[in-house]
């Protein structure tokens, strides 16, 4: 099974404007993103899919690889769904995110490995355990269930399953590192949008409304996200201890 890694990246940002560019450690952030991915053992071929040349720029210099996508896509998927389209010999498709500096290649390897023994399987994605209350209540911390066999029941940014009594029910963040087969990222990205899906703005709830399952596996990686620019503080401490830059 050939995989490709595909790692969106979007110039501009709300809340961090050129993203994709902010310095860690004296390299663009995208650039330490698509490092990260490529020590991914299942992995046969990274890219970077952008909208904005100075990042595909910056991506080259640093020798790796990157295609340009157009500006006026709704969603990520549709990005990652026109750069793929460029890519009919690979099988199985892991989209991480352009902002995720720390991303572990295990995690990658995890989901590639989660097809291989389920023909079935369209689509697989990370959860991480929450322990912090606050945490567990931030509407920007997707939450997500799954039944007994690890498969997403639902996902939502209210807090979920909701404790009514004191139990030990652990929550979940959904992670947003997802893969799918090849084929069936085309025809979700085609399909049109659902009503829990822009209730929630919440995309993979368009493969739940649809009658696909989603394979959610679990993770203890750190995961740190780069958002804001306290975030992006957070993470340039972490690069500054494990490269002593």
């Amino acid at each position: 099974m050939k995989v490709l890694c595909v790692i969106p990246a979007r110039y501009a940002s709300t809340r961090l404007p050129g993203k994709p560019l902010a310095d860690i450690c004296g390299k663009p952030m995208i650039c330490r993103v698509y490092d990260r991915a490529k020590l991914a053992k299942r992995v046969e071929k990274t890219v970077v899919a952008t909208d904005d040349e100075r990042v595909k720029r910056a991506v080259e210099e640093d020798g790796g690889e990157a295609v340009m996508t157009r500006k006026d896509h709704n969603s990520g998927t549709d990005r990652l769904a026109e750069a793929v389209a460029g890519y009919p010999d690979m099988d199985l498709v892991i989209n991480v995110q352009g902002d995720e500096p720390l991303i572990e290649p295990k995690v990658i390897d995890r989901l590639a490995a989660a097809f291989d023994d389920d023909e079935d399987l369209m689509m697989a994605t990370v959860k991480a355990r929450m322990d912090d209350e606050e945490d567990m209540r931030n509407p920007n911390n997707v939450k997500v269930v799954t039944d007994k066999d690890g498969y997403a029941l639902y996902f939502s940014r209210s807090l979920m399953p909701y404790p009514r009594e004191d139990t030990d029910c652990p929550v979940y963040k959904h992670i947003g590192i997802y893969a799918y087969r090849r084929d069936f990222l085309l025809k979700y990205a085609k399909m049109p949008q659902t009503m829990l899906e822009k209730t929630e703005s919440l995309e993979q709830l368009r493969v739940l409304e649809n009658g696909f399952r989603i394979k959610v596996i679990e993770s203890d990686a750190n995961f740190v996200g780069v958002d804001t620019a306290e975030d992006l503080s957070r993470v340039n401490e972490i690069y500054r201890k494990m490269l002593d830059c």
